[in-house]
Protein backbone atom coordinates (compact mmCIF):
# COMPACT_ATOMS: atom_id res chain seq x y z
CA UNK A 1 0.00 0.00 0.00
CA UNK A 2 1.38 3.46 -0.93
CA UNK A 3 2.09 5.83 2.02
CA UNK A 4 -0.34 8.80 2.04
CA UNK A 5 2.28 11.21 3.50
CA UNK A 6 4.75 10.19 0.82
CA UNK A 7 2.22 11.07 -1.91
CA UNK A 8 1.52 14.46 -0.27
CA UNK A 9 5.24 15.27 -0.22
CA UNK A 10 5.54 14.74 -3.97
CA UNK A 11 5.36 17.64 -6.38
CA UNK A 12 2.65 17.83 -9.02
CA UNK A 13 5.02 16.70 -11.75
CA UNK A 14 6.23 13.79 -9.60
CA UNK A 15 2.66 12.75 -8.89
CA UNK A 16 1.87 12.89 -12.59
CA UNK A 17 4.94 10.78 -13.44
CA UNK A 18 4.07 8.31 -10.66
CA UNK A 19 0.46 7.98 -11.87
CA UNK A 20 1.63 7.48 -15.43
CA UNK A 21 4.12 4.78 -14.37
CA UNK A 22 1.51 3.06 -12.23
CA UNK A 23 -0.95 3.05 -15.14
CA UNK A 24 1.68 1.49 -17.45
CA UNK A 25 2.48 -1.13 -14.81
CA UNK A 26 -1.21 -2.08 -14.50
CA UNK A 27 -1.55 -2.26 -18.30
CA UNK A 28 1.53 -4.48 -18.52
CA UNK A 29 0.08 -6.70 -15.78
CA UNK A 30 -3.14 -7.07 -17.78
CA UNK A 31 -1.14 -7.88 -20.91
CA UNK A 32 0.91 -10.49 -19.06
CA UNK A 33 -2.28 -12.01 -17.65
CA UNK A 34 -3.91 -12.01 -21.10
CA UNK A 35 -0.81 -13.62 -22.61
CA UNK A 36 -0.79 -16.24 -19.86
CA UNK A 37 -4.48 -17.07 -20.45
CA UNK A 38 -3.92 -17.33 -24.22
CA UNK A 39 -0.85 -19.54 -23.67
CA UNK A 40 -2.82 -21.74 -21.25
CA UNK A 41 -5.66 -22.11 -23.78
CA UNK A 42 -3.18 -22.93 -26.54
CA UNK A 43 -1.47 -25.49 -24.30
CA UNK A 44 -4.81 -27.14 -23.49
CA UNK A 45 -5.82 -27.18 -27.17
CA UNK A 46 -2.52 -28.87 -28.05
CA UNK A 47 -3.11 -31.50 -25.34
CA UNK A 48 -6.64 -32.05 -26.65
CA UNK A 49 -5.51 -32.85 -30.21
CA UNK A 50 -2.88 -35.33 -29.02
CA UNK A 51 -3.82 -39.00 -29.61
CA UNK A 52 -2.99 -39.59 -25.96
CA UNK A 53 -5.01 -39.33 -22.76
CA UNK A 54 -3.33 -36.99 -20.25
CA UNK A 55 -4.01 -36.45 -16.54
CA UNK A 56 -2.30 -34.17 -14.03
CA UNK A 57 -2.92 -35.23 -10.44
CA UNK A 58 -2.47 -33.45 -7.12
CA UNK A 59 -0.51 -35.10 -4.31
CA UNK A 60 -3.75 -36.41 -2.82
CA UNK A 61 -4.69 -38.00 -6.16
CA UNK A 62 -7.30 -35.42 -7.13
CA UNK A 63 -7.43 -34.49 -10.82
CA UNK A 64 -5.86 -31.09 -11.42
CA UNK A 65 -6.23 -31.35 -15.23
CA UNK A 66 -7.31 -33.89 -17.87
CA UNK A 67 -7.64 -33.59 -21.64
CA UNK A 68 -10.70 -34.68 -23.65
CA UNK A 69 -9.41 -38.21 -24.32
CA UNK A 70 -8.83 -38.72 -20.61
CA UNK A 71 -12.35 -37.56 -19.79
CA UNK A 72 -13.72 -40.24 -22.17
CA UNK A 73 -12.26 -43.02 -19.97
CA UNK A 74 -13.06 -41.74 -16.46
CA UNK A 75 -12.51 -45.06 -14.65
CA UNK A 76 -9.15 -45.74 -16.34
CA UNK A 77 -7.13 -44.39 -13.41
CA UNK A 78 -8.68 -47.03 -11.15
CA UNK A 79 -6.84 -49.71 -13.19
CA UNK A 80 -3.44 -48.15 -12.58
CA UNK A 81 -0.91 -49.08 -9.96
CA UNK A 82 0.90 -45.81 -9.36
CA UNK A 83 3.46 -47.64 -7.25
CA UNK A 84 4.72 -49.52 -10.32
CA UNK A 85 7.41 -48.34 -12.70
CA UNK A 86 6.91 -45.21 -14.78
CA UNK A 87 6.11 -47.32 -17.89
CA UNK A 88 3.48 -50.07 -18.04
CA UNK A 89 0.93 -51.65 -20.40
CA UNK A 90 -2.70 -51.75 -19.29
CA UNK A 91 -5.65 -53.57 -20.88
CA UNK A 92 -8.85 -51.54 -20.55
CA UNK A 93 -12.17 -51.84 -22.34
CA UNK A 94 -10.79 -54.29 -24.97
CA UNK A 95 -7.87 -51.97 -25.75
CA UNK A 96 -4.20 -51.91 -24.79
CA UNK A 97 -2.64 -48.67 -23.48
CA UNK A 98 0.97 -47.72 -22.90
CA UNK A 99 0.97 -45.75 -19.65
CA UNK A 100 3.81 -43.43 -18.60
CA UNK A 101 4.03 -41.46 -15.38
CA UNK A 102 6.26 -38.54 -14.45
CA UNK A 103 6.61 -36.42 -11.31
CA UNK A 104 6.98 -32.65 -11.76
CA UNK A 105 7.06 -30.38 -8.72
CA UNK A 106 4.11 -31.51 -6.60
CA UNK A 107 2.10 -32.89 -9.54
CA UNK A 108 1.94 -36.39 -11.06
CA UNK A 109 1.62 -36.43 -14.86
CA UNK A 110 0.08 -39.55 -16.42
CA UNK A 111 -0.24 -40.28 -20.14
CA UNK A 112 -2.00 -43.27 -21.76
CA UNK A 113 -1.47 -44.03 -25.47
CA UNK A 114 -3.68 -46.52 -27.31
CA UNK A 115 -1.31 -49.16 -28.75
CA UNK A 116 -4.01 -51.73 -29.57
CA UNK A 117 -3.22 -51.65 -33.31
CA UNK A 118 0.52 -52.14 -32.74
CA UNK A 119 -0.06 -55.05 -30.33
CA UNK A 120 -2.53 -56.58 -32.78
CA UNK A 121 0.02 -56.36 -35.59
CA UNK A 122 2.63 -58.02 -33.38
CA UNK A 123 0.23 -60.85 -32.51
CA UNK A 124 -0.81 -61.28 -36.14
CA UNK A 125 2.82 -61.46 -37.26
CA UNK A 126 3.55 -64.13 -34.65
CA UNK A 127 0.39 -66.08 -35.41
CA UNK A 128 1.07 -65.80 -39.13
CA UNK A 129 4.56 -67.28 -38.74
CA UNK A 130 3.29 -70.13 -36.56
CA UNK A 131 0.36 -70.84 -38.90
CA UNK A 132 2.60 -70.85 -41.97
CA UNK A 133 5.02 -73.25 -40.26
CA UNK A 134 2.20 -75.60 -39.21
CA UNK A 135 0.68 -75.45 -42.69
CA UNK A 136 3.98 -76.52 -44.28
CA UNK A 137 4.33 -79.35 -41.75
CA UNK A 138 0.76 -80.57 -42.34
CA UNK A 139 0.82 -80.25 -46.13
CA UNK A 140 3.01 -83.31 -46.86
CA UNK A 141 1.17 -85.87 -44.71
CA UNK A 142 -2.19 -84.56 -45.94
CA UNK A 143 -0.98 -85.03 -49.52
CA UNK A 144 -0.14 -88.64 -48.72
CA UNK A 145 -3.53 -89.22 -47.07
CA UNK A 146 -5.28 -87.68 -50.10
CA UNK A 147 -3.40 -90.04 -52.44
CA UNK A 148 -4.25 -93.07 -50.28
CA UNK A 149 -7.91 -92.01 -50.12
CA UNK A 150 -8.08 -91.79 -53.92
CA UNK A 151 -6.53 -95.25 -54.20
CA UNK A 152 -8.92 -96.60 -51.59
CA UNK A 153 -11.92 -95.15 -53.42
CA UNK A 154 -11.13 -97.36 -56.42
CA UNK A 155 -10.80 -100.53 -54.32
CA UNK A 156 -13.48 -100.48 -51.62
CA UNK A 157 -16.91 -102.05 -51.86
CA UNK A 158 -19.84 -99.94 -52.95
CA UNK A 159 -21.25 -99.86 -49.40
CA UNK A 160 -18.02 -98.16 -48.16
CA UNK A 161 -17.82 -95.59 -50.97
CA UNK A 162 -19.73 -93.01 -48.92
CA UNK A 163 -17.23 -93.35 -46.06
CA UNK A 164 -14.27 -92.77 -48.39
CA UNK A 165 -16.08 -89.79 -49.92
CA UNK A 166 -16.41 -88.22 -46.45
CA UNK A 167 -12.68 -88.78 -45.90
CA UNK A 168 -11.92 -87.02 -49.20
CA UNK A 169 -14.22 -84.13 -48.24
CA UNK A 170 -12.38 -83.70 -44.93
CA UNK A 171 -9.00 -83.80 -46.69
CA UNK A 172 -10.21 -81.18 -49.19
CA UNK A 173 -11.29 -78.95 -46.31
CA UNK A 174 -7.88 -79.26 -44.59
CA UNK A 175 -6.07 -78.56 -47.87
CA UNK A 176 -8.25 -75.48 -48.33
CA UNK A 177 -7.37 -74.21 -44.84
CA UNK A 178 -3.66 -74.78 -45.53
CA UNK A 179 -3.88 -72.87 -48.82
CA UNK A 180 -5.73 -69.97 -47.16
CA UNK A 181 -3.21 -69.80 -44.31
CA UNK A 182 -0.21 -69.71 -46.65
CA UNK A 183 -1.88 -67.09 -48.86
CA UNK A 184 -2.69 -64.91 -45.87
CA UNK A 185 0.84 -65.12 -44.41
CA UNK A 186 2.69 -64.61 -47.68
CA UNK A 187 0.32 -62.10 -49.30
CA UNK A 188 -1.56 -62.39 -52.58
CA UNK A 189 -0.11 -61.92 -56.06
CA UNK A 190 -2.68 -61.31 -58.78
CA UNK A 191 -2.65 -62.95 -62.20
CA UNK A 192 -5.52 -61.21 -63.93
CA UNK A 193 -7.35 -62.72 -66.87
CA UNK A 194 -10.73 -62.23 -68.51
CA UNK A 195 -13.16 -64.36 -66.49
CA UNK A 196 -16.36 -65.87 -67.81
CA UNK A 197 -18.90 -65.81 -64.92
CA UNK A 198 -20.15 -69.25 -65.96
CA UNK A 199 -16.76 -70.68 -64.94
CA UNK A 200 -17.19 -69.08 -61.51
CA UNK A 201 -20.62 -70.69 -61.14
CA UNK A 202 -19.30 -74.12 -62.19
CA UNK A 203 -16.37 -73.86 -59.76
CA UNK A 204 -18.64 -72.91 -56.84
CA UNK A 205 -21.08 -75.74 -57.57
CA UNK A 206 -18.21 -78.24 -57.73
CA UNK A 207 -16.63 -76.99 -54.49
CA UNK A 208 -20.00 -77.22 -52.72
CA UNK A 209 -20.03 -80.96 -53.47
CA UNK A 210 -16.96 -81.28 -51.22
CA UNK A 211 -18.54 -79.29 -48.39
CA UNK A 212 -20.39 -81.15 -45.65
CA UNK A 213 -23.87 -79.97 -44.63
CA UNK A 214 -27.09 -81.67 -43.57
CA UNK A 215 -29.98 -79.34 -44.48
CA UNK A 216 -31.70 -78.95 -47.80
CA UNK A 217 -30.45 -75.72 -49.39
CA UNK A 218 -31.93 -73.98 -52.42
CA UNK A 219 -29.10 -72.27 -54.32
CA UNK A 220 -30.33 -69.57 -56.71
CA UNK A 221 -28.10 -67.91 -59.32
CA UNK A 222 -28.66 -64.56 -61.03
CA UNK A 223 -25.54 -64.14 -63.15
CA UNK A 224 -25.09 -61.69 -66.02
CA UNK A 225 -23.09 -63.04 -68.98
CA UNK A 226 -20.55 -60.20 -69.20
CA UNK A 227 -16.97 -61.22 -68.45
CA UNK A 228 -14.72 -59.29 -66.07
CA UNK A 229 -11.02 -58.92 -65.23
CA UNK A 230 -9.59 -60.64 -62.17
CA UNK A 231 -7.56 -63.49 -60.75
CA UNK A 232 -9.79 -66.53 -61.31
CA UNK A 233 -8.41 -68.74 -58.50
CA UNK A 234 -8.43 -65.94 -55.94
CA UNK A 235 -11.92 -64.71 -56.85
CA UNK A 236 -13.15 -68.29 -56.49
CA UNK A 237 -11.58 -68.49 -53.02
CA UNK A 238 -13.42 -65.31 -51.99
CA UNK A 239 -16.80 -66.48 -53.28
CA UNK A 240 -16.28 -69.96 -51.81
CA UNK A 241 -15.65 -68.36 -48.41
CA UNK A 242 -18.90 -66.41 -48.56
CA UNK A 243 -20.81 -69.41 -49.93
CA UNK A 244 -19.54 -71.72 -47.19
CA UNK A 245 -20.22 -69.07 -44.54
CA UNK A 246 -23.80 -68.90 -45.81
CA UNK A 247 -24.10 -72.71 -45.62
CA UNK A 248 -22.70 -72.73 -42.07
CA UNK A 249 -25.09 -69.95 -41.02
CA UNK A 250 -28.02 -72.01 -42.35
CA UNK A 251 -26.73 -75.11 -40.56
CA UNK A 252 -26.56 -73.20 -37.26
CA UNK A 253 -29.97 -71.56 -37.70
CA UNK A 254 -33.39 -72.86 -36.71
CA UNK A 255 -34.56 -72.85 -40.34
CA UNK A 256 -35.48 -76.29 -41.68
CA UNK A 257 -34.59 -75.33 -45.26
CA UNK A 258 -31.95 -72.95 -46.47
CA UNK A 259 -31.92 -70.37 -49.24
CA UNK A 260 -28.77 -68.85 -50.77
CA UNK A 261 -28.95 -66.27 -53.56
CA UNK A 262 -25.84 -65.33 -55.52
CA UNK A 263 -25.97 -62.42 -57.96
CA UNK A 264 -23.46 -60.97 -60.41
CA UNK A 265 -23.61 -57.99 -62.75
CA UNK A 266 -21.28 -55.47 -64.37
CA UNK A 267 -21.52 -51.76 -63.68
CA UNK A 268 -19.14 -49.65 -65.76
CA UNK A 269 -15.71 -51.18 -65.05
CA UNK A 270 -16.82 -52.87 -61.80
CA UNK A 271 -17.78 -56.50 -61.27
CA UNK A 272 -20.35 -56.69 -58.46
CA UNK A 273 -21.31 -59.86 -56.60
CA UNK A 274 -24.00 -60.11 -53.94
CA UNK A 275 -24.71 -63.14 -51.77
CA UNK A 276 -27.73 -63.51 -49.47
CA UNK A 277 -28.81 -66.28 -47.11
CA UNK A 278 -31.57 -66.97 -44.58
CA UNK A 279 -29.22 -68.41 -41.99
CA UNK A 280 -28.20 -67.38 -38.50
CA UNK A 281 -27.75 -63.59 -38.10
CA UNK A 282 -24.23 -62.18 -37.80
CA UNK A 283 -23.39 -61.95 -34.09
CA UNK A 284 -20.57 -59.45 -34.10
CA UNK A 285 -20.07 -57.40 -37.32
CA UNK A 286 -17.07 -55.61 -35.73
CA UNK A 287 -14.85 -58.72 -35.91
CA UNK A 288 -16.02 -59.99 -39.32
CA UNK A 289 -12.68 -59.34 -41.02
CA UNK A 290 -10.44 -59.80 -37.96
CA UNK A 291 -7.90 -62.60 -38.60
CA UNK A 292 -8.11 -65.66 -36.32
CA UNK A 293 -11.44 -64.52 -34.86
CA UNK A 294 -14.66 -66.36 -35.62
CA UNK A 295 -18.09 -66.84 -34.07
CA UNK A 296 -18.79 -69.89 -36.26
CA UNK A 297 -18.66 -73.41 -34.88
CA UNK A 298 -16.59 -74.49 -37.92
CA UNK A 299 -14.67 -71.24 -38.37
CA UNK A 300 -10.92 -70.73 -38.25
CA UNK A 301 -11.10 -66.94 -38.52
CA UNK A 302 -9.13 -66.64 -41.77
CA UNK A 303 -11.76 -66.87 -44.51
CA UNK A 304 -13.12 -63.32 -44.50
CA UNK A 305 -9.75 -61.78 -43.56
CA UNK A 306 -8.16 -63.42 -46.60
CA UNK A 307 -11.16 -62.47 -48.75
CA UNK A 308 -10.74 -58.83 -47.81
CA UNK A 309 -7.03 -59.02 -48.62
CA UNK A 310 -7.79 -60.49 -52.06
CA UNK A 311 -10.55 -57.99 -52.89
CA UNK A 312 -8.40 -55.02 -51.80
CA UNK A 313 -5.63 -56.35 -54.05
CA UNK A 314 -8.23 -56.03 -56.87
CA UNK A 315 -8.82 -52.40 -55.75
CA UNK A 316 -12.27 -53.45 -54.59
CA UNK A 317 -14.27 -53.55 -51.37
CA UNK A 318 -16.62 -55.75 -49.35
CA UNK A 319 -19.79 -54.38 -47.78
CA UNK A 320 -22.18 -55.85 -45.24
CA UNK A 321 -25.58 -54.97 -46.69
CA UNK A 322 -28.29 -53.30 -44.64
CA UNK A 323 -31.77 -54.41 -45.55
CA UNK A 324 -34.43 -57.04 -45.10
CA UNK A 325 -32.10 -59.78 -46.33
CA UNK A 326 -28.77 -60.68 -44.73
CA UNK A 327 -26.07 -60.35 -47.32
CA UNK A 328 -22.75 -59.05 -48.58
CA UNK A 329 -21.70 -57.06 -51.62
CA UNK A 330 -18.31 -57.79 -53.17
CA UNK A 331 -16.99 -55.21 -55.64
CA UNK A 332 -14.04 -55.80 -57.97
Amino acid sequence: MIDKHLLESLSSSDKESFAKGLKELILQTYQVEKGFIELKELFEEVLDVLPTAVWVLEKEGEIFYQNSLASEIPSFLEQLSLEDSSRQEIEYDSKVYLVQTNQKLDKLIISATDITHEKRQERLASMGKISAHLSHEIRNPIGSVALLASTLANRVDLKNKALVLEIKKSIWRVERIIKATLLFSKGVNLQKISINPERIQEELCESLEYYTYTKEIDLQWKFAKESFEGDFDLVCIVLQNFLFNAVDAIEESEEEKGLIEIEYHKQDDKAIFRIFDNGKPIENPQILFEPFKSTKLKGNGLGLALSLQIIEAHNGEIKLLDGNKKGFEIIL
